[in-house]
């Protein structure tokens, strides 16, 4: 993008009321934010919302003062700057009638073809919700995701130690400027996150991150991926409106159950309990609804004779050995397994290359 088409495109965005809805429609009837500002008043007076208010407010000379201001600082910072039309601007975000216009970057962010999931929860995670996040991002490695988090306190940093542990790139989505870092105890994890991932924000230098950036940045975190998991909540809090935001969006959500009692598991259960979220007990869930293909992600294992497997392994091997396919219910009733075990046993046996999953939640021998 040339300074000129992004200079424009800063002093559109920085027109009192015009947001990105409109920003679009603007763009969409004038070709390019240039011709936005060339074009007479009753050529944009047609548009659908536009006003008299909307009108004054574009002959603002002020604009054009901020727009040279935020330019600078991006080609003196190199910031990447990912126009919503253009082919580096997130796939699945373009879909979002409210998406952000532009959005700004640092790091090493690679986006195409790669299956994207948000992670997000409490800011007081408990032993439990770090344990499963781990468990959950370990067996996810081997397909190679991009991890989305909002690189807060609690489930957030969370999520991205751990990806940056099973060396996945990883993505934090800011609610201010890239000139900052908030919380600012988490400036030490950024280095490492920018050699694999980084930063992305729809906020200017000059915004700090005030309490309302949050919101329009959950938007994000839920927009740009292929489905969002909610790992601990309280009854109330930013990731339910995450969640809110990803079903909106017709995406899909999970969440992690935990006991009735526990205070951080309330919004999860709430989730289940109303329909609005999958039930994930393991990796193999989220693999199952969203029918990705560890075969061909992972790591191709040739057949081996001596295969080593676990006890509970063994056993399943063997029965659908001689079994052929079977559901997974059944294979944990003749196994003598409880079901909440039988999924990750079969995914870890999938990731060794001797059982396949098919449709309808069956499983086959390889």
């Amino acid at each position: 993008m040339s300074d000129q088409d992004l200079f424009y495109l800063l002093a559109l965005m920085k027109v009192e009321g015009v947001g990105d809805i409109m920003a679009k429609k603007l763009l969409n009837h004038c070709g390019d934010a240039e011709a936005i500002f060339k074009s007479k008043s009753s050529q944009i007076a047609v548009i659908d919302g536009v006003g008299s208010a909307l009108l004054k407010n574009m002959k603002d000379k002020t604009i054009f003062e901020k727009a040279n201001h935020e330019l600078e600082f991006i080609r003196k910072n190199k910031i990447d700057v990912s126009f919503f039309q253009s082919i580096t601007y997130p796939e699945r975000l373009k879909h979002c009638v409210d998406s952000p216009v532009l959005l700004f970057s640092g790091g090493e962010i690679d986006f195409a073809n790669k299956k994207i999931i948000s992670i997000v929860g409490t800011r007081q995670i408990t032993s439990y919700g770090i344990e499963f996040c781990r468990k959950l991002i370990e067996d996810l490695a081997p397909l190679d995701p991009v991890i989305v988090s909002g690189f807060a306190y609690g489930v957030d940093i969370v999520a991205h130690q751990f990806a940056m542990e099973y060396n996945l790139q990883t993505v934090g989505v800011l609610a201010h400027g890239l000139n900052q870092i908030y919380p600012r105890t988490h400036k030490k994890y950024m280095a490492k996150m920018e050699e694999n991932g980084g930063f992305i924000t729809e906020f200017w230098s000059s915004s700090n991150p005030d309490k309302e950036n949050f919101v329009r940045r959950n938007r994000i975190v839920a927009g740009i991926s292929e489905a969002t998991i909610v790992i601990e909540s309280a009854d109330k809090g930013g990731s339910l409106i995450t969640a809110n935001l990803a079903n909106d969006y017709n995406r899909d959500v999970f969440a992690v159950p935990g006991r009735i009692t526990d205070k951080y598991s309330q919004g999860c259960n709430d989730l289940i309990k109303t329909q609005k979220a999958n039930l994930l007990t393991s990796a193999a869930d989220l693999i199952y609804v969203l029918n990705w293909d560890i075969e061909k992600k992972s790591k191709t294992i040739q057949k081996q004779l001596f295969i080593e497997l676990e006890p509970d392994e063994q056993k399943i091997y063997d029965f659908l050995l001689k079994n052929g396919k079977e559901l997974l219910d059944i294979i944990a009733l003749e196994c003598g397994l409880p079901v909440f075990r039988i999924s990750g046993i079969l995914l870890n046996m999938e990731l060794k290359g001797v059982v396949r999953p098919l449709p309808g939640k069956m499983f086959e021998a390889i």
